[in-house]
């Protein structure tokens, strides 16, 4: 697979102390500025991870777009109230493993932590592997526009690719189209996105859409549910 072009990359500290990425490039930061952690915790993990009821689906499918630094990924070990956790990421320009080691996350996040994220830092793309007891990971060295989510397969999407300003193609709507399709019935989406075409896009595909309140510095962010199956034979 040839390798696709590399991005100069700028070191940023956020306002809750953690770190995150610049790429003048796009004039695009891969978190918020004004708390990394803060914005994943809020977005992912308490819109997202955690508004899959646990008693229902012990065994949770995540299936993250835009795997960047690996944030989402750990912080989806750490609160995961599920008893197992399958995680794919695909990700087309990929951090390196001396990036990811200049973040020090598990510093704010937890040293016990340390240990998962540098297996998911080094351990290589396209193929599982064992993070914890309780998680696999999967990262695809892919653009999205080149690769086909298994139809029905996940119970939630992070969709943390950078905005639609920086990267417009990976807002339009056959990109949805394919996450509606890759979702399971009941199947939830989460993104930091709130802009108004996006959400109508979402709807025009099915979804049923939220607007919920953004984490600090963003007023909104948006959650977009896949019908249940009787559901969508009533409409």
């Amino acid at each position: 697979m040839l390798y696709l072009r590399r991005m100069k990359r700028e070191f940023v500290k956020t306002d809750d102390g953690s770190m995150t990425i610049y790429l003048p490039d796009l004039d695009e930061n891969y978190h918020s500025t004004h708390g990394a952690i803060q914005e994943a915790e809020h977005v992912f993990i308490k819109h997202g991870l955690k508004a899959i009821d646990s008693s229902e689906r012990m065994n949770v499918s995540v299936f993250e777009v835009g795997y960047g630094t690996g944030l989402n990924a750990l912080l989806s070990l750490k609160h995961n109230p599920h008893v197992f956790l399958t995680y794919d990421a695909i990700e087309a320009y990929p951090v390196t493993r001396d990036e990811t080691d200049k973040l020090r996350y598990c510093e704010l996040i937890g040293e016990k932590y340390q240990k998962h994220y540098d297996v998911m830092t080094r351990c290589p793309w396209g193929r599982k592997e064992s993070i914890s007891y309780g998680m696999t990971l999967t990262k695809i060295h892919k653009k999205l526009q080149d690769y086909s989510l298994e139809k029905g397969k996940y119970d939630i999407i992070y969709f943390d690719a950078f905005g639609p300003r920086a990267q417009s193609e990976m807002w339009e709507i056959e990109i949805l189209q394919k996450m509606y399709e890759g979702l399971a019935d009941g199947g939830v989406l989460v993104t930091y996105c709130a802009k108004g075409q996006f959400k109508r896009d979402l709807k025009s595909l099915g979804f049923e859409v939220e607007s919920l309140p953004g984490p600090p510095g963003k007023r909104e962010m948006t959650r977009a549910w896949k019908p249940e199956k009787e559901e969508i034979d009533e409409i």
